[in-house]
């Protein structure tokens, strides 16, 4: 059996910690912490975060507030985060937006 895939689609809203494994797309509001130790978090163009993210692999399209650690991170175009980031691989693209540090590698 494939890795399923978790959606918090638009319109929901969670306070409180999530924890995941596999993968998971996120396009709704959360206000707390978002873990997984190897897993995959999309944070899709709806979405709105106020809370840390940790997992494996991050690719940010809306907006987060707090900090990001992961193996790789992908800020894309339109999305903004103000928090720090902490990854071994980090790309970011024409348009988005970072008030925050870096730490790389």
């Amino acid at each position: 059996m494939a890795n399923p895939t978790n959606v918090l689609a638009q319109g929901i809203e969670i306070i409180g910690s999530v924890r995941f494994s596999n993968d998971m797309i996120i396009d709704g509001k959360i206000e707390g912490q978002i873990s997984s130790d190897k897993g995959r978090v999309t944070i899709g163009e709806n979405a709105n975060i106020k809370g840390d993210i940790t997992a494996g692999e991050v690719k940010v399209f809306g907006k987060v507030q707090g900090k990001i650690t992961s193996e790789r991170c992908e800020l894309k175009a339109k999305s903004r985060l103000d928090g720090d980031i902490k990854a071994k691989m980090f790309a970011m693209e024409e348009g988005a937006q970072l008030a925050g540090r870096t730490e790389i590698g």
